[in-house]
């Protein structure tokens, strides 16, 4: 094992413990290796240090960034060097020249935010995009949904910089003739010269100019990354009397980080696009029409021309995030082929859209064709970019692999070339999935395979060895976007032939000599079935869990269905709410995917009688909030909240739980023995120096304040005022879920919501219910949970209906029926269960829909003007939307609501009052949750429904934050 010691002088990061290397040991990839450390350069000398340090010892450095690698391509033994925490910076930007310089951590959606206002954008847009870095990008030669018009990555290289394998930092850039021999000139011992050297005997020899045109992909496949880009280095007036100069960055872009360690970057931009953008959404019934249409659509000119089927489709249907992005979708087609086209005028967009409809007719190709602009046109595109994840949802051992998923031809061959394709695939009893890049001539194509057995694995190789004949048989590209990698390397020989693979061994051999740089990735690649992160015939071990996992066959196929898109990796700037904690600490091992990693790693291949007992997947699930965020946003719902309390359960069940755990986890039976002196508990809770005594034995953070005990609890005071403030003759009967937290601390706002819904013309009926057990399911102790989960389904599950549902003011508690009863109670009541959770709803969401019906009397409410900041709650944003909240908040004619794009406020019940968690939780609010408020004026209403996102804001920025239902209860007019 490397040892941080024997770096010398090493002043990054450095982690070599068991924990960080099998977090980091599986990509987005089929494969998996556990590499020897995993290194956080903080700066160039660093990573100079870094180099010297692996040729010395005989090791290798395998560069990382994140959200671009899916062949193995960042998978190995060495060590893993992560420019994505330090290496982030936007170094100068160049308007008039539209020139950017950058280091290789800055993410590609984060950098077109910081060019927007400069009018100014970077082209190629992976379905990543989102969390893809630029490193990555030019490593693997990027492209997008777009690259009809922007092209790859390397047509946007200008220079990079970097070091050499023998550590020296040289720059690469465009080179005339002149410039160019001068680089030939440098001294022997010269690195740099020996390139140079190098690469003019090789292309400078007209047989292997012949060789490398007969073999290579055809010159009109514009995504060809198939071995190293000989063919467009000899393009240049150096060997040919080209047009253009000599340039290295055609080389490094995709060289997958195999020749040159990059520092920087410089990209050539371009103009902003226009914002005028109709998107056709052309149904077809058949694969073939829809790749027949895609060449009408070319002749068009469009920003994009993307393909969906109907397999892809289908894993939309259950998707929390993606059902509501179908809107668009009318039946099952068999494939969608989405046509972007951008013009300055909106009209024209929808003059070119509208001719290609009518050439569509006539051709008889497609069936149904809606169009699509503003703000929905996000929507589809997210519904596209969700394919590859989405495709992971597949329940069972067999899923859509990564094989021959990055196939490209000429794009006038693309309908054939998919016909032959699936073709073979018949005679192998697969079919495939089909979805992307059509306009290119690429579609990502998956079959459905089995890795986990030899069969499987047999196949894995067979279909690739089959599919690459096809592929040159076309002249195509077998690797068009996602490069060779592990998974490809093997059959670059296959297809470029056995003298053009020895110059991509020379080339090889002569930027990296003692091999350092990322071995085995498209030269002496071992066998694309080796290093497979399933062993042949691995079994999955059935594991007993307290929650109910079958519909995932088991809590193991649950962490697997996690495929390391990497979706977890965003940050705040991207929006949405996973994962709070990476995005605070910008470590892996805060991801969800690094989470999903440990539980399969231990729970594949521990030998203990538990499975779960191990303090390595204790400490990487420490700083999961349990915010739900995963469960929607993450493509393939890997809910790791769910999983976190299954775990903890199991932990307890052979190490027992501390006193913390089990004081938190008795919120309601404490509240309720401290409500017979609610005085007294007040007193000692916010009195110092008792409050701090209290704090210090409960393990609470010093900075935090405790909530406060009402003087009654709102059941006793429903039962007080029920006959006096209930309607004569109610429009109907709702039945309200007196939480844990409304029923003892916020119980003025459980009153204005009893008000609130009486006024409105509702009878209210507090009905038999134990607390939620929330926080018995958030601190693990689901034994407890789950006889409060069967008490209130039994006591719940025959009165609450359609017509009189149940409503919850506190999210966390009220969706504790929705989402995770129905997988806890007993089997003989999960249908009672399932039934409950229909018809269980945020106030919020009621008073919403019966507006939408018509059933408010919308005078009670104010004219005067307001403006609202509305923070929604994480269980909230997952399981529903934050939505209804701005809905009914908007019912008084002049009350405006903005939604703050926050993610997880950071208290996340109980995580922010724990004394090690304090500053993460702050630091999370400090993102985007706490500037928002500070900016507003104290005229500014904040609403925010969760109790712990209250507390949140009143101990981080000293504003006091309202329920909605606070709001517009007091908006009624006297």
């Amino acid at each position: 094992m490397v040892r941080t010691e024997l770096i010398a002088d090493f002043e990054g990061e450095i982690l070599t413990d068991e924990v960080s290397r099998k977090i980091y040991a599986t990509d987005a990839s089929a494969y998996r290796e556990i590499p020897q450390a995993v290194a956080f350069p903080k700066n160039k000398n660093d990573l100079k240090k870094l180099i010297l340090f692996a040729a010395k010892n005989k090791t290798s450095l395998i560069p990382r960034t994140a959200g671009t690698s899916l062949a193995g391509q960042v998978v190995g033994s060495g060590i893993i060097v992560d420019v994505s925490r330090y290496f982030t910076k936007i170094i100068q930007l160049d308007k008039s020249g539209k020139r950017v310089h950058l280091e290789p951590g800055v993410i590609r959606d984060e950098l077109n935010q910081y060019l927007a206002p400069h009018n100014l954008y970077f082209g190629p847009e992976t379905s990543t995009a989102n969390r893809a870095m630029i490193g990555g990008m030019v490593g693997n030669n990027s492209c997008g949904s777009n690259s009809v018009v922007y092209g790859s990555t390397r047509e946007h290289l200008i220079s990079l910089k970097g070091f050499l394998s023998d550590g020296q930092e040289v720059e690469f850039k465009a080179l005339d003739k002149e410039a160019f021999e001068e680089k030939c000139k440098l001294p022997s011992h010269n690195l740099e010269g020996n390139l140079y050297r190098n690469i003019k005997e090789i292309l400078g020899n007209e047989q292997n100019r012949k060789s490398i045109s007969d073999a290579y992909p055809k010159p009109s496949i514009p995504r060809r990354n198939t071995g190293y880009a000989l063919d467009l280095l000899m393009d240049s007036e150096v060997f040919q009397n080209g047009k253009n100069q000599f340039n290295f960055c055609k080389l490094l872009a995709g060289s997958e980080g195999t020749l040159f360690f990059i520092t920087e970057i410089c990209l050539q931009l371009v103009d902003k696009p226009s914002s005028n953008k109709v998107l056709l959404c052309a149904h077809f019934n058949s694969i073939k029409d829809s790749l027949k249409a895609n060449l009408y659509a070319l002749k068009y000119k469009p920003s994009a021309s993307e393909l969906m089927d109907h397999y892809v489709l289908d894993c939309t249907k259950e998707n929390i995030e993606h059902k509501k992005n179908r809107f668009f979708v009318l039946g099952d087609p068999r494939a969608i082929l989405v046509i972007e086209f951008t013009e300055s005028e909106i009209e024209k967009a929808h003059g070119k859209a509208n001719q290609l409809i009518e050439d569509l007719r006539k051709a008889e190709l497609g069936y149904h064709f809606p169009l699509v602009s503003g703000e929905d046109t996000t929507k589809v595109w997210n519904l596209r970019k969700a394919g590859l994840g989405l495709l992971s949802n597949l329940p069972g051992d067999a899923k859509p692999v990564p094989v021959i998923e990055d196939t490209a031809v000429d794009v006038n061959d693309l309908p054939d070339y998919i016909e032959d394709f699936n073709e073979i695939l018949k005679k192998y009893n697969l079919y495939c999935v089909h979805y992307a890049h059509a306009g290119s001539g690429e579609l990502h194509l998956r079959p459905i395979i089995n890795l986990k057995t030899k069969s499987g694995q047999e196949l894995f190789k067979t279909i690739l060895d089959e599919i690459s004949t096809l592929v040159k048989k076309y002249k195509g590209s077998l690797s068009g976007e996602h490069g060779d990698g592990r998974l490809r390397g093997e059959f670059i020989q296959k297809m470029i032939g056995e003298e053009n693979y020895q110059l991509l061994r020379r080339v090889k051999n002569t930027w990296d000599p003692q091999n350092i740089f990322n071995p085995g990735k498209i030269v002496d690649t071992p066998s694309m079935i080796s290093s497979l992160r399933y062993q042949a015939e691995q079994e999955t071990p059935e594991i007993q869990t307290y929650f109910d996992f079958s519909k995932n066959q088991g809590i193991l196929r649950a962490a697997e269905m996690c495929n390391g898109s990497g979706d977890c990796r965003k940050t705040h700037l991207s929006g949405g709410t996973m994962c709070p904690s990476y995005m605070a600490t910008k470590d892996e091992k805060d991801t969800t995917r690094a989470r999903a990693n440990i539980l399969r790693e231990y729970l594949s291949n521990s030998k203990k009688d538990n499975r779960f007992d191990h303090n390595e997947i204790k400490e990487v699930l420490d700083l999961c909030l349990s915010c739900k965020g995963c469960k929607s946003e993450c493509p393939s719902n890997v809910d790791m909240a769910k999983m976190k309390a299954e775990f903890l359960q199991n932990y307890y069940d052979s190490n027992g739980a501390g006193f913390r755990a089990k004081l938190f986890a008795s919120y309601d039976k404490s509240n309720e023995l401290a409500s017979v002196f609610p005085g007294l508990y007040n007193f000692i809770t916010q009195t110092k120096p008792f409050s701090s005594i209290f704090k210090s034995i409960a393990g609470i953070a010093p900075q935090r304040s405790i909530p406060r005990l009402h003087a009654i609890k709102l059941k006793s005071w429903f039962e007080k005022n029920k006959t006096s403030i209930n309607p004569l003759k109610p429009k109907k009967r709702v039945w309200l879920f007196a939480d844990e937290f409304s029923n003892y601390n916020d119980v003025n706002i459980g009153i204005k919501s009893i008000l609130l819904l009486t006024k409105l013309g509702y009878e209210v009926i507090i009905p038999d219910h134990m607390e939620s057990g929330r926080s018995s399911i958030s601190k693990g102790f689901l034994k407890n949970a789950k006889s409060i989960a069967e008490y209130n389904v039994n006591a719940l599950a025959d009165i609450v209906s359609e017509e009189n549902p149940l409503l919850g003011i506190e999210p966390s508690a009220i969706y504790t029926f929705k989402d995770e009863y129905p997988d806890l109670v007993d089997a003989g009541i999960q249908d009672k269960a399932k039934k409950l959770a229909e018809n269980c709803f945020m106030i919020e969401e009621f008073l919403a829909k019966e507006m939408e019906l018509g059933n408010l009397d919308l005078t009670l409410f104010t004219k005067e003007n307001k403006k609202i900041l509305l923070h929604g709650h994480c269980h909230q944003k997952a399981i529903s939307s934050t939505m209804p909240s701005k809905t009914i908040l908007e019912i008084p004619d002049n009350y405006s609501v903005e939604i703050i794009p926050s993610g997880c406020c950071g208290m996340a019940g109980s995580f922010g009052y724990e004394k090690e968690h304090y500053h993460l939780s702050q630091k999370i609010a400090e993102l985007v949750l706490y500037p928002a408020i500070q900016k507003s004026t104290e005229n500014t209403l904040i609403a925010a429904p969760g109790t712990s996102c209250r507390h949140q804001i009143i101990d981080g920025t000293r504003r006091k934050a309202y329920h909605p239902v606070e709001i517009l209860f007091n908006a009624i007019e006297p």
